[in-house]
């Protein structure tokens, strides 16, 4: 019980602190709403289940270790991230959030976690650092893969639902310019940071 605690603060404070999926989220929250961003967080929840796949069957590990394909990984996810910090800084101010053809897509997000660095030493964190059930690989395997998909789901909520709340600031031109190159550097910044752990 005192692991699976412990597993689980971990997991609030790696999954929770800023990131490309969570400050992507605040941003989307705030200029769609909650609702118009579901489908963008089921994307992320989705990408991040299939990294923790890759992690917890060594199968990422084994990837990397092909001569070049690091690099190539890294230019991929970094480009990825500077593009959506850039879509995020040079959006226009809010008019109305019924343009759903505007708002980001499944797919948006599920390819952000699979290029997402801070995602990949999140999970490789806590597939390594705790054991949860006692020599019984699938089973521990099993019991992270909820306990941190859960953990997800709540995170990701309450970011969306943070971003949320400053939709009605996103209606006025200053403002809205404000928060969204805010959100665009702190974006790249995390990028940055996790890029150097």
């Amino acid at each position: 019980m005192e692991e699976l605690i412990g597993f689980t603060a971990a997991g609030f404070a790696l999954i929770g602190s800023p990131g490309p999926n969570t400050l992507s989220l605040a941003a989307t929250g705030a200029a769609f709403g909650a609702v118009g961003g579901l489908r963008y967080m089921a994307g992320i929840l989705a990408g991040m289940i299939l990294v923790m796949g890759f992690v917890s069957t060594g199968l990422g590990g084994v990837m990397l270790t092909v001569p070049g394909v690091t690099p190539v990984v890294a230019v991929v996810a970094a480009t990825y991230i500077l593009w959506l910090a850039f879509r995020i800084a040079t959006a226009a101010p809010l008019v109305t959030t019924d343009d759903s053809d505007a708002r980001p897509a499944f797919l948006a997000g599920f390819f952000l976690s699979l290029v997402n660095p801070k995602g990949y030493a999140a999970m490789a964190a806590l597939y390594s650092g705790f054991e949860l059930v006692k020599e019984d690989f699938l089973s521990d395997v099993a019991v992270k893969l909820a306990v941190v998909t859960a953990t997800m789901l709540v995170v990701n909520v309450a970011w969306l639902l943070a971003g949320a709340a400053l939709t009605q600031a996103f209606r006025h031109p200053t403002m809205n310019r404000a928060i969204n190159l805010s959100f665009a550097l702190l974006l790249v910044l995390s990028v940055v940071f996790a890029l150097s752990l």
